[in-house]
């Protein structure tokens, strides 16, 4: 996010470091390993009425659409993507270092978690009893992921028209960068999810969808590894690891899997 004068923070880290909340919350950045992909992309069966409903570049009020906008949505309807579409490329936008969450398609890489074993927490124990958790234990309660996700965007759209009589998707850049803000703050009265919490899983989620492997919905065109200068999934380094650093074009799981 930029600051109140409409400016980003300087970068506090030598490699390119578009935005200060990855300098302030310390998230190691390259390949991020995110559990329950693969059963969102190849098969879980859900009740969810929307699961298969394609999203169209004609909604109104939205940011840039990502590459692969077209794609058919597994979990959120096209009125939650377009809200989460717009507060990821806040979180993570488009500058002069490269594109934002919206053209990476961070969140389709959401919607594809959410669907599968991340949004169900299957690999988390869930029983009660709940008490209320040391910050770090992490989240402690009996909602999963994809149900605190409805319900936090249907509270950013209720905030944002409560606050500024607009729609999340309708605000400005900056009135959205309010929007989150507030909620990073814990400053909405909500009583079934914490504002903060959400907003630091959204957070969290949108980093994970601009630098995992393009297998799992983001990262589109491995352009989020190309920022960094980071070379993917490649076979082997033997032929190089003596040799002076180079800059690789990245390769992806997707292409192993391809060419067997």
């Amino acid at each position: 996010m930029r600051d109140n004068n409409g400016k980003r923070p300087p970068a506090v880290v030598k490699e390119p470091s578009r935005r200060q909340f990855l300098v302030n919350s310390g998230f190691a950045l390259g390949g991020v390993v995110v559990g329950g992909a693969i059963g969102a992309l190849v098969g879980r069966k859900d009740t969810n009425e929307t699961e298969k409903t394609p999203v169209t570049d004609n909604t109104e009020t939205k940011p840039a659409a990502p590459a692969n906008f077209n794609r058919a949505l597994m979990f959120f309807t096209p009125e939650q993507f377009a809200i989460v579409n717009a507060a990821t490329e806040r979180i993570f936008p488009a500058d002069e270092n490269g594109a934002g969450a919206s053209a990476l398609g961070v969140a389709f890489f959401i919607d594809h978690q959410l669907a599968g074993d991340y949004g169900f927490n299957s690999r988390e124990y869930m029983s009660p009893p709940f008490f209320q958790g040391e910050k770090v234990q992490g989240y402690q309660g009996r909602l999963k992921r994809r149900e605190i996700y409805e319900i936090g965007i249907r509270e950013l759209n209720n905030y944002s028209q409560t606050k500024l009589q607009k729609k999340f998707v309708e605000l400005t850049p900056e009135e959205q960068d309010t929007v989150l803000k507030a909620f990073e703050a814990d400053e909405p009265q909500i009583t079934t999810i914490s504002p903060s919490g959400f907003f630091r899983m959204l957070r969290a989620n949108t980093l994970e969808g601009a630098y995992s492997d393009p297998l799992y919905g983001g990262n589109a065109n491995m352009e989020g590894w190309r920022m960094r200068n980071y070379p993917g999934n490649q076979m082997s380094y033997a032929a190089i690891i003596e040799k002076p650093f180079v800059a690789m074009e990245p390769v992806s799981l997707q292409e192993h899997m391809s060419s067997h």
